[in-house]
């Protein structure tokens, strides 16, 4: 097996973690990561924000995410565990991973409620339809 590269301190860049973050489902991922005590193994994110994501393309994530410099990753036999560079890059970089986390915290409270809004809007048409469509009926008889 390859052996993993993590960037030293550094050599991280705002750059790398606005690129690795740009993505919704690395984001999600990441903020799971940081608020989360200890290593946490790849799989418990095949599933993110109500997707299921395969097993490569989540490697594909992690890659990137460690790429960056965001989370180091260590294997244990077939597991991999990951733990958040929260500290060090906030060392680096103070208040960036705070403002990125506090922004997609607030994103994905906003796609929840214009989803359940979409939803119930979706559920109003449908219901207006059936009654147009049964109002003809009911008065030719």
């Amino acid at each position: 097996m390859r052996p993993l590269v993590h960037p030293s301190i550094d050599d991280i860049t705002v750059e790398g973690i606005l690129h690795a973050l740009s993505d919704p489902v690395r984001v999600a991922i990441y903020a799971e990561l940081a608020a989360s005590a200890g290593a946490t193994i790849c799989s418990n994110f095949l599933r993110v924000s109500d997707r299921s994501i395969p097993k490569s393309t989540l490697s594909q994530h992690f890659r990137a995410l460690r790429e960056a410099g965001l989370v180091r990753s260590e294997r244990h036999g077939v597991e991999m565990r990951n733990v958040s560079r929260c500290k060090e890059i906030e060392q680096r970089f103070p208040g960036l991973i705070a403002a990125i986390l506090n922004a997609h915290s607030v994103q994905a409270t906003g796609r929840a409620g214009a989803s359940r809004r979409k939803t119930a809007a979706r559920k109003t048409k449908a219901q207006r339809s059936r009654r147009r469509s049964t109002w003809p009926l009911l008065t030719a008889q």
